[in-house]
């Protein structure tokens, strides 16, 4: 069992749901609590979640999923990360080619594609 706090500042409830934003889109993402906790994503316990508001002209995506309790299975989060690729490149669009990466605590140092493809001299 996921046991997270409400991101909310002076909030002790336990979390339930995650919250995560695609910018680009002005769209705001709510699903059923991700597994793990990932910066850039907000926890929000059942009551957090069910006020939530964005900002004028911006939407918002409920997923469907069991929200009311602490937990969340590996479909849910997947269904999250989906709607999330979407609301970022749209319903046409392809998604991007993996590019090899290293790791470091919550960065990502991506390698250059040119030098991925031997194009440099």
């Amino acid at each position: 069992m996921i046991n997270r706090r409400c991101s909310r500042t002076a909030c002790s409830r336990p979390a339930v749901a995650t919250l995560t934003f695609a910018y680009v889109e002005s769209t705001a993402v709510l699903g059923p609590l991700a597994l793990r906790a990932e910066p850039g994503c907000y926890d929000l316990c059942a009551e957090h979640s069910a006020k939530l508001s964005v900002p004028r002209g911006w939407e918002v995506v409920r997923l469907p999923g069991e929200m009311n309790t602490p937990r969340a299975s590996t479909d849910d989060l997947m269904l999250l990360a989906d709607a999330v690729r979407k609301a970022g490149l749209g319903e046409q669009a392809v998604a991007p080619e993996p590019q090899v990466s290293r790791r470091k605590g919550h960065l990502a140092v991506l390698a250059d594609p040119d030098e991925l493809l031997g194009s440099k001299p």
